[in-house]
Protein backbone atom coordinates (compact mmCIF):
# COMPACT_ATOMS: atom_id res chain seq x y z
CA UNK A 1 0.00 0.00 0.00
CA UNK A 2 1.43 3.21 -1.32
CA UNK A 3 -1.30 5.90 0.04
CA UNK A 4 0.16 8.19 2.88
CA UNK A 5 3.71 8.27 2.03
CA UNK A 6 3.32 11.71 0.83
CA UNK A 7 1.95 12.76 4.05
CA UNK A 8 3.63 15.90 5.91
CA UNK A 9 3.30 14.23 9.12
CA UNK A 10 6.08 11.60 8.84
CA UNK A 11 8.38 14.36 8.08
CA UNK A 12 9.56 15.36 12.07
CA UNK A 13 9.68 11.67 12.46
CA UNK A 14 12.08 11.13 9.79
CA UNK A 15 14.09 13.78 10.72
CA UNK A 16 13.92 12.74 14.21
CA UNK A 17 15.48 9.59 13.65
CA UNK A 18 18.11 10.66 11.00
CA UNK A 19 19.33 13.81 12.88
CA UNK A 20 17.65 14.36 16.22
CA UNK A 21 20.03 17.23 17.68
CA UNK A 22 20.20 19.39 14.78
CA UNK A 23 18.33 22.17 14.92
CA UNK A 24 14.78 22.54 13.53
CA UNK A 25 13.56 25.68 14.38
CA UNK A 26 15.57 29.02 15.73
CA UNK A 27 12.65 31.24 17.50
CA UNK A 28 14.16 34.69 18.10
CA UNK A 29 16.50 32.81 20.19
CA UNK A 30 14.91 29.87 21.54
CA UNK A 31 15.33 26.37 19.31
CA UNK A 32 13.76 23.29 19.07
CA UNK A 33 15.98 20.51 17.28
CA UNK A 34 13.98 17.93 15.39
CA UNK A 35 14.03 15.20 18.13
CA UNK A 36 11.78 18.38 20.34
CA UNK A 37 9.84 19.46 16.94
CA UNK A 38 8.49 15.59 16.74
CA UNK A 39 7.56 14.70 20.53
CA UNK A 40 5.81 18.35 20.84
CA UNK A 41 3.62 17.39 17.65
CA UNK A 42 3.12 13.83 17.73
CA UNK A 43 1.99 14.69 21.15
CA UNK A 44 -0.05 17.39 20.24
CA UNK A 45 -1.25 14.93 17.57
CA UNK A 46 -2.38 12.34 20.25
CA UNK A 47 -3.98 15.52 22.49
CA UNK A 48 -6.42 16.67 19.38
CA UNK A 49 -7.66 12.86 18.80
CA UNK A 50 -8.13 12.66 22.54
CA UNK A 51 -10.21 15.16 22.40
CA UNK A 52 -13.18 14.40 19.69
CA UNK A 53 -10.95 15.89 16.83
CA UNK A 54 -10.99 13.61 13.73
CA UNK A 55 -9.42 13.69 10.09
CA UNK A 56 -10.91 16.60 7.85
CA UNK A 57 -11.58 18.43 11.25
CA UNK A 58 -10.25 22.24 10.80
CA UNK A 59 -8.30 24.02 13.31
CA UNK A 60 -8.03 27.86 12.70
CA UNK A 61 -5.04 29.56 14.17
CA UNK A 62 -4.23 33.89 15.01
CA UNK A 63 -0.88 33.86 15.61
CA UNK A 64 2.18 35.29 14.40
CA UNK A 65 5.11 33.64 13.30
CA UNK A 66 6.36 31.15 16.18
CA UNK A 67 8.02 28.00 17.03
CA UNK A 68 4.37 26.87 18.60
CA UNK A 69 2.76 27.24 15.18
CA UNK A 70 5.09 25.45 13.42
CA UNK A 71 4.43 22.28 16.26
CA UNK A 72 0.84 22.86 15.55
CA UNK A 73 1.15 22.50 11.65
CA UNK A 74 2.91 19.17 11.87
CA UNK A 75 0.54 17.95 14.75
CA UNK A 76 -2.46 18.65 12.21
CA UNK A 77 -0.56 16.61 9.24
CA UNK A 78 0.22 13.79 11.85
CA UNK A 79 -3.60 13.81 12.92
CA UNK A 80 -5.44 14.43 9.48
CA UNK A 81 -6.14 18.11 11.02
CA UNK A 82 -6.63 20.49 8.72
CA UNK A 83 -4.55 23.77 9.66
CA UNK A 84 -6.19 27.10 8.68
CA UNK A 85 -4.16 29.97 9.49
CA UNK A 86 -5.75 33.49 9.78
CA UNK A 87 -3.80 36.75 9.12
CA UNK A 88 -3.80 38.92 11.94
CA UNK A 89 -3.95 41.66 9.99
CA UNK A 90 -7.36 41.59 9.24
CA UNK A 91 -10.44 43.22 11.08
CA UNK A 92 -13.13 41.39 13.23
CA UNK A 93 -15.68 42.00 10.60
CA UNK A 94 -12.68 40.36 7.99
CA UNK A 95 -11.70 37.45 10.21
CA UNK A 96 -15.57 36.58 10.71
CA UNK A 97 -16.11 35.96 7.46
CA UNK A 98 -12.99 33.58 6.94
CA UNK A 99 -14.14 32.05 10.13
CA UNK A 100 -17.47 31.42 8.24
CA UNK A 101 -16.21 30.24 5.40
CA UNK A 102 -13.89 27.40 6.64
CA UNK A 103 -16.23 26.47 9.49
CA UNK A 104 -13.08 25.19 12.02
CA UNK A 105 -13.86 23.09 14.96
CA UNK A 106 -11.21 25.02 17.30
CA UNK A 107 -9.74 28.45 16.86
CA UNK A 108 -6.59 28.65 19.05
CA UNK A 109 -5.21 32.36 19.81
CA UNK A 110 -1.95 33.56 20.71
CA UNK A 111 -2.28 35.71 23.58
CA UNK A 112 -1.15 38.88 21.35
CA UNK A 113 -4.00 38.52 19.84
CA UNK A 114 -6.87 37.96 22.17
CA UNK A 115 -8.59 41.44 22.08
CA UNK A 116 -8.49 40.79 18.31
CA UNK A 117 -10.28 37.40 18.61
CA UNK A 118 -12.51 38.27 21.61
CA UNK A 119 -14.28 41.15 19.24
CA UNK A 120 -14.43 38.78 15.99
CA UNK A 121 -15.88 35.88 18.66
CA UNK A 122 -18.46 38.83 19.83
CA UNK A 123 -19.50 39.09 15.77
CA UNK A 124 -19.88 35.68 14.86
CA UNK A 125 -22.37 34.84 18.17
CA UNK A 126 -24.21 38.40 17.60
CA UNK A 127 -24.78 37.09 13.84
CA UNK A 128 -25.47 33.32 14.65
CA UNK A 129 -23.04 32.50 11.57
CA UNK A 130 -21.02 29.90 14.25
CA UNK A 131 -22.10 27.79 16.87
CA UNK A 132 -19.93 26.47 19.77
CA UNK A 133 -16.40 28.40 18.32
CA UNK A 134 -14.03 27.54 20.75
CA UNK A 135 -11.01 29.62 21.67
CA UNK A 136 -8.64 27.95 23.06
CA UNK A 137 -4.47 28.26 23.30
CA UNK A 138 -2.48 26.29 21.78
CA UNK A 139 -1.63 23.17 24.66
CA UNK A 140 -5.65 22.46 23.02
CA UNK A 141 -6.88 22.24 25.97
CA UNK A 142 -10.49 22.87 24.71
CA UNK A 143 -12.96 19.97 23.90
CA UNK A 144 -14.14 19.52 20.62
CA UNK A 145 -16.74 22.04 20.77
CA UNK A 146 -19.25 20.82 18.43
CA UNK A 147 -19.65 16.89 18.94
CA UNK A 148 -22.57 16.45 21.72
CA UNK A 149 -23.52 13.18 21.19
CA UNK A 150 -22.20 8.97 20.86
CA UNK A 151 -23.62 9.20 17.47
CA UNK A 152 -21.46 12.17 16.14
CA UNK A 153 -18.16 9.68 15.61
CA UNK A 154 -14.88 11.85 14.25
CA UNK A 155 -13.19 10.54 11.72
CA UNK A 156 -10.24 7.99 12.77
CA UNK A 157 -8.34 6.72 10.14
CA UNK A 158 -4.61 7.06 8.86
CA UNK A 159 -3.94 10.18 6.95
CA UNK A 160 -4.01 9.82 3.07
CA UNK A 161 -1.96 11.70 0.38
CA UNK A 162 -5.08 13.26 -0.75
CA UNK A 163 -6.55 14.35 2.89
CA UNK A 164 -6.53 18.28 3.22
CA UNK A 165 -3.77 19.83 5.31
CA UNK A 166 -4.16 23.55 5.05
CA UNK A 167 -7.15 26.09 3.82
CA UNK A 168 -5.22 29.17 2.66
CA UNK A 169 -7.35 31.87 2.11
CA UNK A 170 -5.97 34.14 -1.21
CA UNK A 171 -5.92 37.83 -1.32
CA UNK A 172 -9.01 38.74 -2.13
CA UNK A 173 -7.79 41.84 -3.82
CA UNK A 174 -11.08 42.06 -6.61
CA UNK A 175 -13.50 40.65 -4.46
CA UNK A 176 -14.37 38.57 -1.07
CA UNK A 177 -11.16 35.60 -0.44
CA UNK A 178 -11.96 32.19 -0.90
CA UNK A 179 -10.23 29.32 0.81
CA UNK A 180 -7.97 27.09 -1.16
CA UNK A 181 -7.86 23.59 -0.05
CA UNK A 182 -4.06 22.25 -0.44
CA UNK A 183 -3.37 18.55 0.13
CA UNK A 184 -0.51 16.61 1.53
CA UNK A 185 0.09 15.38 -1.76
CA UNK A 186 0.00 19.13 -3.05
CA UNK A 187 2.71 19.95 -0.06
CA UNK A 188 5.05 17.05 -0.84
CA UNK A 189 5.48 17.54 -4.50
CA UNK A 190 5.65 21.70 -4.46
CA UNK A 191 8.65 20.70 -1.98
CA UNK A 192 9.82 18.27 -4.06
CA UNK A 193 9.72 20.33 -7.28
CA UNK A 194 11.40 23.03 -5.27
CA UNK A 195 14.47 20.93 -4.09
CA UNK A 196 15.01 20.52 -8.00
CA UNK A 197 15.57 23.84 -8.68
CA UNK A 198 16.13 26.32 -5.48
CA UNK A 199 17.72 23.63 -3.63
CA UNK A 200 18.10 24.03 -0.05
CA UNK A 201 20.64 21.38 1.92
CA UNK A 202 20.94 19.97 5.48
CA UNK A 203 23.67 22.71 5.58
CA UNK A 204 21.08 25.68 5.30
CA UNK A 205 20.27 28.11 7.32
CA UNK A 206 16.99 29.66 6.08
CA UNK A 207 15.62 32.72 7.30
CA UNK A 208 11.81 32.76 7.43
CA UNK A 209 9.63 35.86 7.51
CA UNK A 210 7.06 35.79 5.44
CA UNK A 211 3.72 35.29 7.37
CA UNK A 212 2.57 31.94 7.92
CA UNK A 213 -1.03 32.78 6.90
CA UNK A 214 0.59 32.93 3.55
CA UNK A 215 1.11 29.80 1.31
CA UNK A 216 5.07 31.29 0.85
CA UNK A 217 5.16 31.39 4.89
CA UNK A 218 4.93 27.14 4.62
CA UNK A 219 6.30 26.30 0.89
CA UNK A 220 8.30 28.57 -0.30
CA UNK A 221 11.10 27.04 1.74
CA UNK A 222 10.73 26.57 5.62
CA UNK A 223 9.14 22.92 4.61
CA UNK A 224 11.24 21.99 2.51
CA UNK A 225 14.02 23.00 4.83
CA UNK A 226 12.68 21.22 7.68
CA UNK A 227 12.01 18.05 4.99
CA UNK A 228 16.03 17.53 4.26
CA UNK A 229 16.67 18.96 7.84
CA UNK A 230 18.06 22.49 7.62
CA UNK A 231 17.72 25.45 10.04
CA UNK A 232 14.97 27.78 9.57
CA UNK A 233 15.39 31.05 11.40
CA UNK A 234 11.93 31.84 12.46
CA UNK A 235 11.46 35.82 12.19
CA UNK A 236 7.93 37.36 13.49
CA UNK A 237 8.02 40.40 11.39
CA UNK A 238 9.72 41.54 8.56
CA UNK A 239 12.52 44.46 9.99
CA UNK A 240 14.91 45.37 7.21
CA UNK A 241 17.61 46.30 9.58
CA UNK A 242 16.95 42.76 11.97
CA UNK A 243 17.22 41.38 8.31
CA UNK A 244 20.57 42.60 7.17
CA UNK A 245 22.08 42.13 11.16
CA UNK A 246 20.99 38.57 10.50
CA UNK A 247 22.28 37.41 7.30
CA UNK A 248 25.28 38.04 8.86
CA UNK A 249 25.50 36.93 12.86
CA UNK A 250 23.13 34.05 11.81
CA UNK A 251 25.10 33.35 8.29
CA UNK A 252 22.17 33.26 6.57
CA UNK A 253 22.65 31.02 2.98
CA UNK A 254 19.03 31.32 1.54
CA UNK A 255 15.83 33.45 2.03
CA UNK A 256 12.30 34.90 0.23
CA UNK A 257 10.53 37.45 0.08
CA UNK A 258 8.26 39.62 -1.78
CA UNK A 259 9.42 42.70 -4.05
CA UNK A 260 8.49 45.26 -1.46
CA UNK A 261 11.21 43.29 1.25
CA UNK A 262 13.72 43.88 -1.08
CA UNK A 263 13.08 47.31 -1.82
CA UNK A 264 13.07 47.83 1.74
CA UNK A 265 16.62 46.38 2.48
CA UNK A 266 18.15 48.12 -0.95
CA UNK A 267 16.66 51.26 0.80
CA UNK A 268 18.03 50.76 4.27
CA UNK A 269 21.17 52.77 5.60
CA UNK A 270 22.92 49.61 6.01
CA UNK A 271 22.81 47.92 2.89
CA UNK A 272 25.89 49.09 0.98
CA UNK A 273 27.86 47.91 3.71
CA UNK A 274 25.94 44.80 4.92
CA UNK A 275 27.85 41.26 4.40
CA UNK A 276 26.04 39.41 2.33
CA UNK A 277 28.77 36.70 1.25
CA UNK A 278 26.88 34.01 3.23
CA UNK A 279 23.35 34.94 1.14
CA UNK A 280 23.97 32.07 -1.63
CA UNK A 281 20.75 33.09 -3.45
CA UNK A 282 17.37 34.66 -2.55
CA UNK A 283 13.81 34.28 -4.19
CA UNK A 284 11.33 37.08 -4.76
CA UNK A 285 7.25 35.94 -5.29
CA UNK A 286 3.66 36.99 -5.26
CA UNK A 287 4.19 39.72 -7.79
CA UNK A 288 6.52 40.91 -10.53
CA UNK A 289 10.07 42.23 -9.33
CA UNK A 290 10.97 45.56 -11.08
CA UNK A 291 14.07 44.95 -12.88
CA UNK A 292 16.24 48.04 -11.55
CA UNK A 293 15.93 46.07 -8.30
CA UNK A 294 16.44 42.69 -9.80
CA UNK A 295 19.81 44.27 -10.70
CA UNK A 296 20.62 46.13 -7.44
CA UNK A 297 21.15 42.99 -5.41
CA UNK A 298 22.96 41.19 -8.34
CA UNK A 299 25.05 44.06 -8.14
CA UNK A 300 25.73 42.95 -4.42
CA UNK A 301 26.48 39.19 -5.76
CA UNK A 302 22.98 37.94 -4.26
CA UNK A 303 21.43 35.46 -7.33
CA UNK A 304 17.66 36.92 -6.55
CA UNK A 305 15.75 35.13 -8.68
CA UNK A 306 12.16 36.02 -9.58
CA UNK A 307 10.02 33.33 -9.57
CA UNK A 308 5.82 32.90 -10.13
CA UNK A 309 3.14 31.01 -8.10
CA UNK A 310 -0.21 31.25 -7.15
CA UNK A 311 -1.75 29.74 -4.33
CA UNK A 312 -3.67 27.38 -5.95
CA UNK A 313 -0.78 25.73 -7.16
CA UNK A 314 0.83 25.02 -3.80
CA UNK A 315 1.88 28.16 -5.10
CA UNK A 316 5.59 27.10 -7.29
CA UNK A 317 4.94 27.06 -10.56
CA UNK A 318 7.80 29.21 -12.71
CA UNK A 319 11.15 29.64 -11.73
CA UNK A 320 14.80 31.26 -13.01
CA UNK A 321 17.63 28.74 -11.85
CA UNK A 322 20.90 30.55 -10.62
CA UNK A 323 22.65 30.64 -14.14
CA UNK A 324 20.03 32.51 -15.80
CA UNK A 325 19.33 35.17 -12.74
CA UNK A 326 21.46 37.39 -14.67
CA UNK A 327 20.86 37.14 -18.14
CA UNK A 328 17.27 36.75 -17.51
CA UNK A 329 16.86 39.55 -16.11
CA UNK A 330 12.76 40.46 -15.36
CA UNK A 331 11.75 36.79 -16.40
CA UNK A 332 9.56 34.39 -14.60
CA UNK A 333 11.33 31.56 -16.26
CA UNK A 334 10.30 27.88 -16.95
CA UNK A 335 8.00 25.34 -15.01
CA UNK A 336 9.48 23.65 -12.42
CA UNK A 337 9.67 20.09 -12.13
CA UNK A 338 6.59 17.61 -12.21
CA UNK A 339 4.79 21.24 -12.99
CA UNK A 340 3.13 21.79 -16.72
CA UNK A 341 1.82 24.58 -18.54
CA UNK A 342 0.29 26.29 -21.54
CA UNK A 343 -0.91 28.96 -22.86
CA UNK A 344 -4.50 29.42 -24.38
CA UNK A 345 -6.48 32.30 -26.34
CA UNK A 346 -8.13 34.46 -23.64
CA UNK A 347 -11.14 34.56 -25.80
CA UNK A 348 -11.39 31.26 -27.07
CA UNK A 349 -9.21 28.95 -24.81
CA UNK A 350 -7.56 27.36 -27.41
CA UNK A 351 -3.94 26.30 -26.85
CA UNK A 352 -1.21 28.38 -28.77
CA UNK A 353 1.85 27.10 -29.18
CA UNK A 354 5.58 28.98 -29.80
CA UNK A 355 6.44 32.24 -29.31
CA UNK A 356 2.75 33.51 -28.09
CA UNK A 357 0.98 35.54 -25.37
CA UNK A 358 -2.05 34.13 -23.48
CA UNK A 359 -3.25 32.83 -20.18
CA UNK A 360 -1.42 30.72 -18.12
CA UNK A 361 -2.90 27.58 -17.76
CA UNK A 362 -1.84 25.01 -14.76
CA UNK A 363 -2.00 21.04 -14.16
CA UNK A 364 0.21 18.74 -11.97
CA UNK A 365 0.23 17.25 -8.65
CA UNK A 366 0.26 20.46 -6.93
CA UNK A 367 -2.17 22.04 -8.25
CA UNK A 368 -5.12 22.29 -5.70
CA UNK A 369 -8.85 20.49 -5.69
CA UNK A 370 -10.49 23.20 -4.98
CA UNK A 371 -11.94 25.88 -2.58
CA UNK A 372 -13.36 24.78 0.81
CA UNK A 373 -17.14 24.55 0.34
CA UNK A 374 -17.54 26.59 -2.97
CA UNK A 375 -18.05 23.94 -6.24
CA UNK A 376 -18.77 26.80 -8.75
CA UNK A 377 -16.09 28.58 -8.33
CA UNK A 378 -13.74 25.78 -8.47
CA UNK A 379 -15.20 24.62 -11.62
CA UNK A 380 -14.61 27.82 -13.13
CA UNK A 381 -11.04 27.71 -12.41
CA UNK A 382 -10.47 23.83 -12.54
CA UNK A 383 -11.52 23.52 -16.21
CA UNK A 384 -10.48 20.47 -18.73
CA UNK A 385 -8.25 19.54 -16.30
CA UNK A 386 -6.61 22.43 -16.17
CA UNK A 387 -5.94 25.60 -13.58
CA UNK A 388 -6.95 28.60 -15.34
CA UNK A 389 -4.91 31.40 -13.84
CA UNK A 390 -6.29 34.51 -14.77
CA UNK A 391 -2.67 35.51 -15.51
CA UNK A 392 -1.43 36.81 -18.72
CA UNK A 393 2.25 35.71 -19.83
CA UNK A 394 4.31 35.81 -22.80
CA UNK A 395 6.36 32.63 -23.72
CA UNK A 396 9.01 33.26 -25.97
CA UNK A 397 10.99 31.00 -28.36
CA UNK A 398 12.79 29.41 -25.77
CA UNK A 399 10.12 28.32 -23.67
CA UNK A 400 10.96 31.65 -21.01
CA UNK A 401 8.13 33.27 -19.60
CA UNK A 402 7.26 36.83 -18.86
CA UNK A 403 4.12 37.64 -16.76
CA UNK A 404 2.36 40.06 -18.79
CA UNK A 405 -0.36 41.33 -16.02
CA UNK A 406 -3.60 40.14 -14.49
CA UNK A 407 -6.24 39.29 -17.28
CA UNK A 408 -8.86 40.91 -15.29
CA UNK A 409 -5.97 44.46 -14.65
CA UNK A 410 -5.60 44.80 -18.42
CA UNK A 411 -7.75 47.61 -19.55
CA UNK A 412 -8.86 48.73 -23.29
CA UNK A 413 -8.31 52.67 -24.07
CA UNK A 414 -9.59 53.84 -26.97
CA UNK A 415 -9.93 49.90 -28.35
CA UNK A 416 -6.10 49.49 -27.55
CA UNK A 417 -5.62 46.85 -24.73
CA UNK A 418 -2.46 48.29 -22.37
CA UNK A 419 -1.10 45.59 -19.21
CA UNK A 420 -0.74 48.14 -16.47
CA UNK A 421 2.97 46.25 -15.39
CA UNK A 422 4.19 47.31 -18.52
CA UNK A 423 3.79 51.29 -17.21
CA UNK A 424 4.33 50.64 -13.79
CA UNK A 425 7.71 49.32 -15.48
CA UNK A 426 8.40 52.03 -17.05
CA UNK A 427 7.80 54.55 -14.37
CA UNK A 428 9.43 52.41 -12.09
CA UNK A 429 12.91 52.44 -14.07
CA UNK A 430 12.76 56.34 -13.18
CA UNK A 431 15.75 57.04 -10.49
CA UNK A 432 13.29 59.08 -7.95
CA UNK A 433 10.52 56.56 -7.68
CA UNK A 434 10.27 53.89 -4.79
CA UNK A 435 6.79 52.42 -5.51
CA UNK A 436 4.27 52.72 -8.09
CA UNK A 437 1.08 51.15 -9.31
CA UNK A 438 -1.23 51.31 -12.13
CA UNK A 439 -4.84 50.97 -12.74
CA UNK A 440 -7.09 51.04 -15.79
CA UNK A 441 -10.38 53.65 -14.34
CA UNK A 442 -13.59 54.18 -16.61
CA UNK A 443 -13.41 57.10 -19.01
CA UNK A 444 -15.99 59.09 -21.07
CA UNK A 445 -13.79 59.66 -24.18
CA UNK A 446 -11.75 56.77 -24.31
CA UNK A 447 -13.65 54.01 -22.26
CA UNK A 448 -10.80 53.54 -19.83
CA UNK A 449 -8.01 55.55 -18.95
CA UNK A 450 -4.43 54.80 -16.67
CA UNK A 451 -3.54 56.36 -13.81
CA UNK A 452 -0.47 56.17 -11.76
CA UNK A 453 0.14 56.55 -7.92
CA UNK A 454 3.81 57.23 -7.11
CA UNK A 455 5.68 57.02 -4.09
CA UNK A 456 9.24 59.42 -4.52
CA UNK A 457 11.63 57.80 -2.77
CA UNK A 458 12.54 59.94 0.65
CA UNK A 459 15.43 63.06 -0.57
CA UNK A 460 14.38 63.54 -3.97
CA UNK A 461 11.91 65.46 -6.14
CA UNK A 462 9.98 64.57 -9.46
CA UNK A 463 6.51 65.86 -10.27
CA UNK A 464 3.81 64.38 -12.61
CA UNK A 465 4.98 66.45 -16.03
CA UNK A 466 8.47 65.21 -15.43
CA UNK A 467 7.67 61.83 -15.20
CA UNK A 468 4.84 61.92 -18.16
CA UNK A 469 8.06 63.03 -20.23
CA UNK A 470 9.91 60.05 -18.93
CA UNK A 471 7.10 57.86 -20.01
CA UNK A 472 6.75 59.33 -23.47
CA UNK A 473 10.86 58.21 -24.29
CA UNK A 474 9.56 54.30 -23.38
CA UNK A 475 5.95 54.34 -24.32
CA UNK A 476 3.46 54.29 -27.00
CA UNK A 477 1.29 57.85 -26.84
CA UNK A 478 -1.99 55.59 -26.06
CA UNK A 479 0.07 53.87 -23.58
CA UNK A 480 0.46 57.07 -21.75
CA UNK A 481 -1.17 57.38 -17.62
CA UNK A 482 -3.69 60.28 -18.18
CA UNK A 483 -2.72 61.34 -14.81
CA UNK A 484 0.37 60.64 -11.74
CA UNK A 485 -0.83 61.21 -8.80
CA UNK A 486 2.06 61.72 -5.82
CA UNK A 487 1.35 59.45 -2.59
CA UNK A 488 2.87 58.83 0.47
CA UNK A 489 1.84 54.86 0.43
CA UNK A 490 0.28 52.51 -2.31
CA UNK A 491 -2.47 50.35 -0.79
CA UNK A 492 -1.17 46.36 -0.85
CA UNK A 493 -2.60 42.97 -0.07
CA UNK A 494 -0.57 40.70 2.46
CA UNK A 495 1.18 39.08 -0.03
CA UNK A 496 2.23 42.42 -1.89
CA UNK A 497 -0.30 42.28 -4.23
CA UNK A 498 -1.67 46.11 -5.23
CA UNK A 499 -5.02 46.49 -4.34
CA UNK A 500 -6.65 48.17 -7.45
CA UNK A 501 -10.11 48.06 -6.21
CA UNK A 502 -9.20 50.33 -3.56
CA UNK A 503 -7.60 52.81 -6.24
CA UNK A 504 -10.46 53.09 -7.98
CA UNK A 505 -12.61 53.62 -5.04
CA UNK A 506 -10.02 56.63 -4.44
CA UNK A 507 -10.29 57.79 -7.60
CA UNK A 508 -13.80 58.06 -8.49
CA UNK A 509 -14.02 59.76 -4.91
CA UNK A 510 -11.57 62.29 -5.80
CA UNK A 511 -13.35 63.03 -9.46
CA UNK A 512 -16.27 63.21 -7.46
CA UNK A 513 -15.02 65.80 -5.13
CA UNK A 514 -13.23 68.14 -8.34
CA UNK A 515 -16.94 67.90 -9.88
CA UNK A 516 -18.83 69.61 -6.73
CA UNK A 517 -16.10 71.82 -5.80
Amino acid sequence: MTDGLHTLGRWTRDRAIATPDRVAVDDRGVVLTYRELDARATALAEAFLSRGYGVGDRIATLTGNSADHVVVFFACAKAGLVLVPLSWRLSPRELAVQLVKSDPALLLVEDEFTTLATATRKRLINSLAVQGLGVGRIEANVPHPTRTSLTDVPVRRDVRDDDALLIIFTSGTQGEPRGAILTHANCFWTNLALSRTAEITSSDAVLAFMPQYHVGGWNVQPLLAWWVGATVVLERTFDPGRVLQLIQERGITTTMGVPANYLFLSEHPAFADADLSSLRHAIVGGAPMPEPLLRTWHSRGVALTQGYGLTEASPNVLCLPDEDARTKVGLAGKPYPHVEVAVADPVTGEELEGDVTGELLVRGPSVFPGYFREPELTAATLRDGWLHTGDLVHRDGEGYFRVVDRISDIYISGGESIAPTEISSVIAAHPAVLDVAVVGVPDDRWGEVGVAWVVVRQGMATDEDELLAHCAEHLAAFKLPKRIMLVRSIPRSTGDKVLRRVLVEQYADMIANEVTS
